[in-house]
């Protein structure tokens, strides 16, 4: 069962994190706690799988370049690919579709050659083909969304 300050952090700072040297501590000030109870919520909710990171979206190609790749995975493979495809600082995030290209994932890199160096080398690595499917038109969409946690 969630406590009221899990469900403050998945819902208060979806947008707007504290930019400063800790952040944390802030947060606490704001909900009437102490930094130390903030980083124990936080880490009870990574255990349980409510948030899997905290960290910044910086828009496609922004810093560095960016793509989407995507790759057809056998079923009984698809795990330990994904489990590979995480281990590289280049990958964002992955995750499985219900598509003959089933895995996806979206690769940063500081210049082109790089982020070719690091697909070829997930070829390799994995034994499968990447598609790339580089960004034409720029499309927000705001990954933010207030929970509904009554119940939680």
């Amino acid at each position: 069962m969630l406590k009221p300050l899990h469900k403050h952090l998945l819902n208060d700072f979806q947008r707007d994190f504290p930019l400063c040297s800790r952040p944390y501590q802030d947060i606490a000030h704001q909900l009437g706690v102490s930094e130390e109870d903030v980083l124990l919520a936080l880490t009870e909710l990574n255990n349980n799988n409510f948030i899997s990171r905290i960290g910044l979206i910086i828009p496609p190609n922004q810093l560095g370049v960016s793509t989407l790749v995507a790759m057809a995975i056998p079923e009984y493979d698809l795990e330990s690919v994904a489990v590979k495809i995480s281990a590289y600082s280049e990958v964002n995030h992955n995750y499985e579709r219900e598509h003959t290209f089933n895995l996806w994932f979206v690769a940063v890199a500081n210049n082109t050659e790089h982020l070719q160096a690091v697909l070829e080398h997930i070829e390799q690595d994995t034994g499968y083909k990447t598609m790339s499917v580089p960004l034409l038109d720029d499309f927000f969409i705001d990954l933010g969304f207030q929970l509904d946690l009554q119940n939680a």
